[in-house]
């Protein structure tokens, strides 16, 4: 890839950060399939940003679909590409927006996989049995999950917090979402017991003078990653009848046990973040599919 199309995504994903406050992770997926994509042009006939055409952009999404990637993958790799195209018209760097012509692969959309409900007592109990050591890494477990399932957040979102995001006493949490947006989100009492026990007994353990007002801390002080959250719960997971699974699950599962609660559907978009309704819709297709599955089960003319 040219030196100048390298400085073409570097200003984009600048305009990322500076303008639409886009999460590092998003900005690390979009840096990916642009050098992707402009390296796929290169290798086919050594074109620079200016002489794109809306060609490579399909042969380039063809050879992705065709190299086995998901549905998920070439539709968030045709918006990288797409937002790319716009941003070059904008700046004069392109004559028109090839973009604009290109249409949007439609992702699958399947149901997220829900824990049940003794799935997730067994879970608690373990919890709760290594919290009563009072191991840091044991307490620190328990806060996670149960901040997970409380409040639906997403982990990345868990990995920012810190404890000037936290108002013990109306037990609510200030969560920075995607976009850099901010959302109030309550917690109950197993969660605020859990925190208090974290930075009563744990997180003094592990914090040392460099440490940051970070919530969560690894036994170094430092603040704990994505990784280790999404290792500590698919551990925990892995020993229910769910098997492999992440911590998205417990976002999804909070979801759809609020709305078998009886929860309002846009209170429960309000909690965990969603810019759309219809992306928060999909938990009611699961608590219908569960309704089905009882009748089915339990109603002798179903």
């Amino acid at each position: 890839m040219a030196n100048l199309d390298a400085h073409l995504i570097d200003r984009f994903i600048a305009y990322l950060t500076g303008a639409k406050g886009y999460s590092a992770q998003t900005q690390r997926a979009y840096r990916s399939d642009l050098i992707d994509f402009m390296q796929s042009a290169t290798a086919k006939a050594n074109k620079d940003s200016a002489e794109l055409t809306l060609d490579d952009i399909r042969d380039w999404l063809y050879s992705v679909a065709e190299a086995g990637a998901a549905k998920s993958t070439v539709a968030r790799k045709s918006a990288s590409v797409r937002s790319f195209t716009s941003w070059l018209e904008r700046q004069g760097l392109h004559e028109t927006d090839l973009g604009l012509r290109l249409r949007t692969p439609k992702s699958s959309r399947t149901l997220p996989k829900v824990i049940s409900r003794e799935a997730l007592a067994e879970v608690f109990e373990t919890l709760a049995t290594g919290a009563k050591t009072l191991e840091p890494t044991k307490i620190q477990d328990q806060v996670i999950v149960e901040l997970l399932y409380a409040t639906g957040m997403r982990v990345s979102e868990l990995a920012s917090l810190g404890l000037a995001d936290i108002d013990f006493a109306r037990k609510l949490l200030r969560v920075t979402g995607k976009g850099n947006k901010q959302r109030m989100v309550p917690y109950g009492q197993p969660a605020a017991a859990a925190i208090e026990a974290w930075i009563k007994y744990g997180r003094p353990k592990f914090q040392t003078d460099q440490s940051d007002d970070s919530l969560l801390l690894s036994s170094k002080g430092k603040p704990v990653n994505v990784r280790v959250i999404y290792s500590v719960v698919a551990n925990l997971l892995a020993n229910t009848p769910m098997g492999s699974a992440g911590p998205h699950s417990l976002r999804h599962t909070a979801a759809t046990h609020l709305l078998d609660g009886g929860a309002d559907l846009r209170a429960v978009q309000e909690l965990l973040g969603h810019a759309s309704l219809g992306t928060t819709q999909i938990y009611t297709h699961v608590s219908v599919e569960r309704l089905k599955q009882g009748y089915q089960g339990a109603h002798p003319r179903a």
